[in-house]
This record gives structure tokens, sequence and C-alpha cells, in this order.
């Protein structure tokens, strides 16, 4: 069922997380742990991020360093195929301008038709570690909307090679990413709401932010972007703070500002023990106030971690 569906069809606030591919070498049962333990919140569907390439340098006899490109994270395809399987709820990969040409694209587009996954989440994605600008692909897409627009084309049935015969139409739901602090390379936040106009042109169906700590940043970019004619979903993206170290890594990675007031009570903590209580219960306050305002999904951001996000959901659904 498409993601969409799924919102219109909901009487209240919908639950749904994201998860990471286990590393390299790991086995999957990590992920069956965290999808085991918040069944019990109904989720419908869940994301599955995709890690692309990185390059590294391993010193060689002599002092000569020798360049190899690894996946660390691989397996989002599988994981996605396995999850609709065992759990009977709708998995929604990440697929990325990164790392893959039109080609690949639509390569991977049929792989997921075939497996019966109706939904993706398409990102430009970041730039590979050491570069300092995205750059695309030969042949690849080099802005979020052009990769919505080739997955629209093919559902329409519309494929790279025109001379193909009996071309049968895909039939993805798309979601796109939205940033209500603006992404990082916009040079203003309307500008930025401008790209995601264009996205919203192409063929998506939502958009999913990502996290942020003040609701009134967020319900000023959904006012922002419906007056900008966008008028799609807009799920907010929440995840909680949990060491004190995320006080200076979650701006850097993430590019978000933290309220004084969460810095201030984070700061007063003598362990991360208490500084995990701050983050939830900040949690909890942030998604009541967004489920009374009738959001259509609150979306959580697991990093692999998934207690805290019990104990939030525990008071919120």
């Amino acid at each position: 069922m498409k993601v969409i569906d799924h919102i219109n069809n909901a009487k209240e606030t919908i639950f749904s997380f994201e998860i990471l591919p286990p590393l390299k070498g790991q086995n999957i049962g990590e992920i069956y742990q965290t999808i085991d333990s918040l069944m019990e919140y109904k989720p419908p569907f869940v994301n599955v991020t995709y890690h692309r390439e990185e390059v590294v340098y391993k010193q060689m006899p002599g002092g000569l360093l020798e360049q190899k490109v690894i996946k660390k994270r691989p397996g989002t395809v599988g994981i996605c195929a396995a999850i609709q399987n065992k759990y009977k709820i709708d998995a929604v990969p990440h697929i990325l301008c990164g790392g893959f040409n039109r080609e690949d694209t639509e390569n991977a587009l049929i792989d997921l038709n075939f497996l019966g996954i109706e939904n993706v989440l398409a990102l430009r994605g970041d730039c590979i570690k050491g570069e300092t600008y995205f750059k695309a692909e030969k042949d690849g897409h080099a802005f979020a909307a052009d990769l919505v627009k080739q997955i629209y084309e093919m559902n329409e049935g519309v494929y790279l090679d025109e001379e193909l015969q009996n071309r049968t139409p895909s039939n993805f739901c798309v979601g796109v990413a939205g940033y209500p602090e603006k992404h990082f390379e916009a040079p203003s936040l309307n500008n930025d709401i401008a790209h995601m106009k264009a996205k919203i042109d192409a063929g998506a169906e939502y958009i999913t932010t990502q996290l942020f700590f003040d609701n009134e940043k967020y319900f000023k970019y959904v006012e922002k972007c419906r007056a900008a004619g966008i008028t799609v979903p807009i799920i907010p993206g929440i995840k909680p703070i949990a060491t004190k170290k995320h006080l200076s890594i979650l701006p850097h990675f993430f590019h978000v500002d933290l309220p004084d007031d969460l810095v201030t009570a984070v700061e007063a903590c003598k362990d991360n023990k208490e500084v995990r209580q701050v983050g939830i219960e900040w949690a909890i306050n942030q998604c009541k106030e967004l489920k009374k305002a009738g959001v259509p999904v609150l979306h959580f951001y697991s990093m692999g971690k998934v207690d805290n996000i019990q104990s939030i959901a525990r008071e919120v659904f």
C-alpha cells in the first residue's frame, strides 16, 4: 500500500520510524529486534536508509596509500523485501542521486517494482566524505527533483530505452525530504522551498522533514510551503536527544539549531542517563503538540536506538 494512501485513510496521526541497515558482515537480527519492539504502535510503514559508497585509504608496504571504494551498510533492498515479507507492513527504501546514473536508477526501480515495493523516498544524498560539494555521476541526477521526475516517468511507462516493447508502468509513491531550517546549501529558506516546489511538481506526493527540536520552525515551514502552493502532507521528523555529545554532533551533521531551554537542561545533567530522560520528555512534549495540531505522521529517526522512542510512543500513541 502506498504511504499517501496510509495517510489519506488514517483517522489519527500515524506512527512511523526509520532504520539503518546493519554494518557489512552483521545479520538482520538487530533490525528485527528494533521492529519487534515498536510493532505495538502499529507502524504502517518503515523507512530504510541507503548509504552510498565511501572512499578509504589503505597504507601499502612502502608507505604508499591505496584508494578503495567501499559500502559500509549495504542491503537496503534486501531489508525492505524482508520487512514486507515478515511483518506485512510497507517498507520505504531511500533512493539517491549520489552514486547512481540514470540507468542504475532505472534498474534499481525495476528490482523494487518486482519485489512489490510501492514506495520510495527520493533524495539527492550527501557528497562523498572528503569532497566539499556534491558531484552527480556521469549521466546521473544533480537534483532530487530530476530523480523524482525519472521515477514519475517510469510510473507513466516511460523508460530510458524508447524502443522497448510492451513497457509496463511502475506504481511508486514518491516522498521527498524537507528542511524546516532550510537545507544547509540553500541561500535562504524561500529558495529552498522553491526547490521543494520543483520536487512536488515533478511528482512527489509527500514530504518528510529533517529532524528539528522547535515546533514553531516546523509550523512556519508548513505555512511557507502552503503559501508557495505546496499542498502535499508534510511529515515531521523527530529525533530525541540522548547524549551530551548531541549538543555538538546534531548541529554539525544535521545543520539544526537546538532551543536554549533544551541546551540548558542538557548541560545541567550529571550524566547521559539524565540527558536521555531530558530528551524523552522534550520529544514527548513536541509530539503531543504536533499530534494536537493534526500532523499526518510522527516519524522517528531511530539511529539504531529505540528504547527512548518506545518511551515517547507510550505517552503519545
